[in-house]
């Protein structure tokens, strides 16, 4: 079961994050029931902490994991004015890993939860051990990308009348995908709440768009060279980062390393959740060192695919 807690984000938002391990034994001896090192695990757009509970399931066995619902998404406040910018969005987890104690913490994030922990990492290298891109780009994306993701909201048949349409509609019918993606369907059934008038999403559609005007118009390669802890760039055959771009965020990250996972698209850490955690797991295991000692497993560089060429 995941534990909320309550933190306070940049300029007094309320976020809630969720701990999925239990909290430590009072009075245990070293190492007694102390949690292991420190995982935020960051969702994309319309993503919640949620949506992490299986990576954190096994991440518990070594690590202590906590999932962040970031403004706007989840559980947490969703501030009409916002701000929705890439500030608030870095600040935010910064609060959460000092109010929880994370710290040096190792970051996963997915699509802008990436961006967040790569951001993060480069302004606050102090807190961070390690760092886990999942599917973003680097490139600006450019403002037709915006103009389209405001059409496609619109094409949304909400309310839906029950989760069942709600996994068929994004798993199979939404007219952007080229082939059935049950996964997805999951996925965004997760993010909805039942209303009166049928399901509705737990987020203000607007407020997505908001945030992500913040990213789609620049790049974040300087950032990205910022970034000096060990990184791996993980991407999908058929997600959106490409692998001539993956390549070039795994050259330009002072220790970065790659890994691919084929017939996954965008959201392959639910799409194929064993292949995610054969990446995973022995990055994390070279590259953050366990609490309180121990042999840790494997040490050196973690023996991860290069680009291919």
């Amino acid at each position: 079961m995941a534990r909320r807690i309550d933190v306070t984000g940049a300029g007094g938002v309320r976020l809630a994050a969720w701990e999925f391990t239990d909290p430590p034994k009072a009075g245990g001896g070293p190492g007694e029931g102390a949690p292991g090192p420190g995982v935020l695990l960051l969702h994309g757009l319309m993503g919640r902490a949620a949506h992490w509970a299986d990576t954190a399931r096994w991440l518990s066995a070594r690590h202590r994991p906590v999932g962040l619902d970031q403004r706007g998404h989840g559980r947490s406040e969703k501030p009409a004015d916002g701000p929705y910018d890439r500030e608030a969005y870095v600040d935010d987890a910064i609060a959460a890993i000092e109010q929880l104690g994370l710290a040096p913490v190792a970051l996963i994030g997915h699509s802008m939860g990436a961006l967040t922990a790569w951001q993060l990492a480069a302004r606050r290298p102090d807190l961070v051990s390690a760092l886990v891109i999942c599917d973003m780009r680097a490139a600006a994306l450019g403002a037709a990308s915006q103009r389209e993701w405001a059409e496609w909201f619109r094409t949304w048949p909400v309310p839906f009348a029950t989760l069942a349409d709600v996994r068929k509609w994004f798993g199979a019918d939404d007219p952007v995908l080229e082939r059935p993606r049950p996964a997805r369907g999951e996925f965004f059934a997760e993010v909805m709440a039942e209303r009166a008038d049928g399901w509705r999403p737990v987020f203000s559609r607007r407020q997505m768009l908001t945030a992500r005007e913040t990213w789609v118009r620049d790049a974040h390669w300087d950032e990205l060279a910022q970034v000096r802890c060990p990184a791996l760039v993980v991407r999908g055959l058929d997600g959106e980062l490409g692998r001539a771009e993956a390549q070039e965020m795994v050259r330009v990250l002072p220790q970065g390393s790659y890994a691919e996972l084929p017939d996954a698209g965008h959201l392959l850490p639910w799409e194929h959740p064993g292949e995610w955690r054969r990446v995973i797991e022995p990055f994390l295991r070279s590259a953050v060192p366990p609490h309180g000692g121990g042999d840790g497993g494997e040490s050196g560089p973690w023996p991860g695919r290069e680009p291919e060429p």
